[in-house]
Formats: structure tokens, C-alpha cells, sequence
């Protein structure tokens, strides 16, 4: 370990953790784990993925977990991990960046010939591996489980996801399988491409489909959370729909075009009326008619100003250019060289590897 302080503190945060890599290997394969306040699952994750490995590829394998800003003691289980276990690589990130931030940290890091994506709360068993490899060795670059039941899921998140991905397909010029999440093993060619794209707002199951290859499912039936609970509100599944959908679709921009037209063709309707009334010397209808018609109009502005908002809004963050998340620690043996993509925080003080 290294004390990176005064002025050349970023230097040399940034040396020590690439040094710590430089004597890894490729494995053949690599297992990426976002993690988030998983303190009480992580033991028997790591032992059923452990088990489903070795099952799989013998002792030719890594498990990088990432510690996305947990508010419970999940990087400390990670780290103990670490030192009972050569196969698992512990990340810690420096605060909470979200789940594909975390999932694409991951990524960045795994050097596997296959990648198996999954998370830590034993919804997707890691027992699938031995399938999907096999599927894998048939010549699918890309094999992803598709659920057919969903335990321990509220009914409106049932109907929201089924609505959601109805929606996706609808507007999207490409296939995203629907009743699937990360849960899935691809080829090395397969994340390389994966990581060529920068995206800021990332929905990575979508990228995954959107590069193609051959992608096959495999159906099995996602099982409750092995401990604790969801991190994931609400609110964040509007966010990461708003996301999957401004991603690959500008056809919500095209609302205002086909809401102009037909807004349009009802103003000649309108004048047209007025204009027969004004003839026949009827009196033109008053406040109400009008009253409606501006509430309307300024209804449909101002919904387009918010679907044009959040394009806007994401082409802002996109061009800032900052680093998706910011590797605070690591921990476990290392086997390889540091991606020169992994972003690490240069701030003063030790850093534990």
C-alpha cells in the first residue's frame, strides 16, 4: 500500500492500483457483480457461484464484485472474500453511481474469454452458467435468461415491466427480448464492442441486443431476493425506462410533429366553423370553447417541452464527459493490468489494495 498525499496524491493513487494488477492473467471466465447494501447475501452468493464455476471451467475463473456506495457493511464482505478466495477481484467505488455504472465498472475489469452478468441477490441462479456455457459452445455469442415467472414481484411491477417493454418494442427499430434483465453470459468480442460504446445513460441490456451476434434465450423462473430488500424504487425504474427509451428511439421527438399535424387539421376545422357561423349570424361560442382550446394546446407544449427536456438533458451530460464512476479501493489478487478506462479517484490519503 501507498500514502498518495500533497501533489502528486492522484499520481500516486493512480500508480498503485494499476501496479497492483500487473501480474494478472486472462481467466477463461470472468463473472461481473454489481453490488448494493448485499451484506447478508453475499456469502452464499459467492458460494453458489463458486461452486457453479468450477462446475463450469474448473479453477479458470474470476468474480469481480463491485461495491456500488453500499450504506451497509458490503465492501467489508467483500473484502474478507477476497482473502479467503484468489478468484475474487473486490472493487469499491467511491459513492453510489448506480447499477449500470456499477455493472459497467465490472465489465471494464473482467478479462475473460466469456462474461457472465449477474447480480448478487440470487433472484437469477448462478446455477444457470453450466447451460448458457453449453449454449455457448454451440455458437451463440450472446445467451440470456428470459423469465417465466417472477416470485416474489408486487402485481403493478408485473404489469409495469409487460407495459414497459410493450412500449420498447414499439418504439425502438430492433428486437430487445422482453422478460429479461442483465442475467446472461456473453463472448469476449461480444463486451468489447459493448465497451466501445460511451454512453453516459446506459441501459445495457438494450446495447447488448442493439450489437447484434448470435443471442439465444434461456427460459428458467426468477426466485424472491435471498436476503434484505430492494434498493430499487420507483422512481428509479421511471428513470432507467426514460433511459432505455431516449437511448435507442427518437420517436418520441416525432410526437410533436404528428400532435403539430393533427392540431393543425383541427385549427382549419375550427376556422372553417367560425367562418360558417360569422355567415349564417350565428354567434361565435364563447369563453368555454376557448378556455378549452388554450388549455389543450399549452397541455401538449408543455409535454413536448418535457420529452424534448429529457433528450436535452442527456446530450448536456454526454458532452460533459465524465467518468461514469470513480474506483475509490481494491482488494484480492491481482492478475492482470489495470484498464487504463477504469476512472480511479486521485484524492489524498491511503488506499487500501
Amino acid at each position: 500500500m501507498r500514502k498518495a498525499d500533497g501533489d502528486g496524491g492522484s499520481t500516486n493513487v493512480i500508480v498503485n492500483l494499476r501496479e497492483s494488477f500487473a501480474a494478472r492473467r486472462p481467466s477463461k471466465l470472468s463473472v461481473a457483480v454489481p453490488c448494493h447494501n448485499e451484506e447478508a447475501v453475499l456469502p452464499e452468493f459467492h458460494r453458489r457461484m463458486s461452486a457453479a464455476c468450477r462446475q463450469a471451467v474448473g479453477e479458470d475463473y474470476e468474480i469481480v464484485l463491485v461495491n456500488d456506495g453500499s450504506a451497509d457493511g458490503t465492501w467489508k464482505r467483500i473484502a474478507e472474500l477476497t482473502e479467503t478466495d484468489p478468484h475474487v477481484l473486490g472493487v469499491d467505488l467511491t459513492r453510489n453511481f448506480g447499477h449500470q455504472a456499477a455493472l459497467t465498472c465490472a465489465l471494464t475489469i473482467c478479462e475473460g474469454e466469456r462474461i457472465f452478468m449477474l447480480d448478487a441477490d440470487l433472484q437469477d441462479p448462478p446455477e444457470l452458467l453450466g447451460s448458457m456455457m453449453a449454449a455457448m459452445n454451440e455458437g451463440a455469442d450472446v445467451v440470456y435468461g428470459k423469465r417465466v415467472s417472477r416470485a416474489g414481484e408486487t402485481q403493478p411491477k408485473k404489469v409495469s415491466a409487460k407495459v414497459f417493454y410493450w412500449l420498447l418494442r414499439r418504439l425502438i427499430d430492433f428486437e430487445i427480448p422482453s422478460d429479461t434483465g442483465d442475467f446472461r453470459l456473453m463472448s469476449r468480442r461480444v463486451l468489447d464492442a459493448l465497451l466501445s460504446m460511451p454512453e453516459s445513460n446506459r441501459y445495457i441490456r438494450g446495447m447488448v441486443s442493439w450489437v447484434g451476434f448470435r443471442q439465444v434465450p434461456i427460459e428458467y423462473d426468477r426466485q424472491s431476493r435471498y436476503a434484505g430488500k430492494s434498493s430499487y424504487t420507483f422512481g428509479k425504474m421511471v428513470s432507467f425506462a426514460l433511459d432505455a427509451i431516449t437511448a435507442f428511439s427518437v420517436r418520441p421527438l416525432r410526437l410533436g410533429l404528428y400532435a403539430g399535424t393533427g392540431l393543425l387539421g383541427l385549427s382549419w376545422l375550427g376556422i372553417l366553423y367560425s367562418l360558417i357561423s360569422l355567415i349564417s349570424g350565428r354567434a361565435v361560442p364563447g369563453w368555454t370553447s376557448l378556455i378549452v382550446a388554450v388549455m389543450f394546446l399549452g397541455g401538449a407544449q408543455i409535454f413536448m417541452l418535457g420529452i424534448l427536456g429529457e433528450y436535452v438533458s442527456r446530450t448536456f451530460i454526454q458532452t460533459k464527459g465524465r467518468p461514469l464512476y470513480l474506483v475509490s479501493e481494491l482488494a484480492g489478487t491481482a492478475r492482470r493490468a489495470l484498464p487504463d478506462a477504469v476512472p480511479i479517484a486521485g484524492k489524498t490519503g491511503s488506499v487500501s489494495v
